[in-house]
């Protein structure tokens, strides 16, 4: 199946009332993994690739890797998307290497860690949006800065996000100013901050009302039933794997990550796209960290990676299922990037 558009699965994930997770991936085995999942769960799937990521991989490399996984698993519908972007030339790079969506993430400036004004925000995404439109491909925005309730502190993923102390106005996305910036900028889907944050280290407590601010999706959601909404930071950060990976010497401090049944709230309310990326790390890191140490003289990657991808593609599947993302990739139907541009 050719890739789609962020926006062509939105619509369709909207439609039938699921939620589709975005997958980060770096490497080869994420990527064997994830849509090893997708194909057993008969799932559309979106793969996100950061700046960290793309840096990591190489664009050239990292192009062929996800043209590879597309060829090896036809029968998936995959959407390859840039994850916060931080200006409109690592947006168009990301269209010339094959991406179909790009994420502008003008809650911050160019340098990934200042946060930025309404103005700013809404001037680069525009601009992302009318380049990225005109090439058929699709565009996420974000309106709001991650990070954390509880302390008032930004995070950092990949050497982005806000160094800072912020205001609960920052950690909040604003309804009435959502509203506006999906009509000033015109984008595709949008990212809201209620609290998440991207790490394993993202609630010192199972989270209540006070911390993850879910009233805040449902009120966008009130205001703007007809725009795809996004989550971030929406890892689980499962206490299986906190206890295998510390079983086998990790050092995972007690945390907590966001609940399925949460996210299960936020796709009643618009929500049809779900970021993750620390619960794979965290299941490919259990699994290595398992082998090496009950088979003390094992060295060959292909073992104890194998052993790592195996625990990630059981929760790539669980997640497909638990968001109600199994079973609808046969009634895709990829529409061309021609077809799609200046449609939206």
């Amino acid at each position: 199946m050719a890739r789609i558009t962020l926006r062509q699965l939105l619509d369709h994930a909207a439609e039938h009332g699921y939620a589709v997770p975005a997958f980060n991936i770096s490497n080869m085995e994420m990527g064997l993994a994830i849509l090893g999942a997708a194909r057993e769960a008969h799932a559309p799937v979106i793969l996100a690739a950061s700046r960290g990521a793309r840096s990591y991989a190489g664009d050239k490399l990292l192009a062929r890797l996800i043209d590879g996984l597309v060829e090896t698993f036809p029968e998936v519908p995959v959407c390859m998307h840039l994850d916060h972007g931080n200006n409109l030339a690592t947006c168009a790079t990301a269209i010339q290497h094959g991406f179909t969506s790009v994420m502008m993430d003008g809650s911050l400036k160019e340098d990934g860690t200042t946060p930025a004004d309404y103005a700013y925000n809404m001037e680069i995404t525009r601009r992302v949006t009318e380049m990225a439109h005109a090439c058929g491909v699709s565009v996420e925005g974000e309106l709001g800065v991650l990070g954390s309730l509880e302390t008032g502190m930004g995070d950092q993923e990949d050497g982005h996000g806000a160094t800072e102390r912020l205001s609960e106005d920052q950690l909040l996305t604003d309804p009435a100013e959502a509203e506006r910036f999906v009509k000033d900028t015109g984008v595709d889907a949008l990212a809201i901050a209620m609290g998440t944050s991207h790490g394993a280290y993202k609630f010192t407590r199972k989270p209540d009302g006070a911390i993850l601010a879910m009233n805040v999706i449902e009120e966008i959601n009130r205001r703007l039933p007809n725009t795809h909404l996004v989550m971030h930071g929406s890892s689980s950060v499962p206490e299986d794997l906190q206890q295998v990976i510390n079983s086998y010497g990790g050092d995972i401090r007690p945390t907590w990550g966001v609940p399925v049944e949460e996210i299960q709230r936020g796709i009643r309310s618009g929500v049809r796209k779900v970021n993750i990326d620390t619960d794979n790390r965290m299941a490919m890191s259990a699994g290595v960290r398992r082998v090496l140490v009950e088979n003390t003289g094992e060295f060959d990657p292909r073992k104890y990676l194998k052993e790592g991808m195996g625990l990630m593609k059981d929760l790539c599947r669980a997640r497909f299922e638990a968001f109600g993302t199994a079973g609808h990739a046969d009634g895709i139907v990829p529409v061309a990037l021609e077809a799609m541009a200046g449609r939206y």
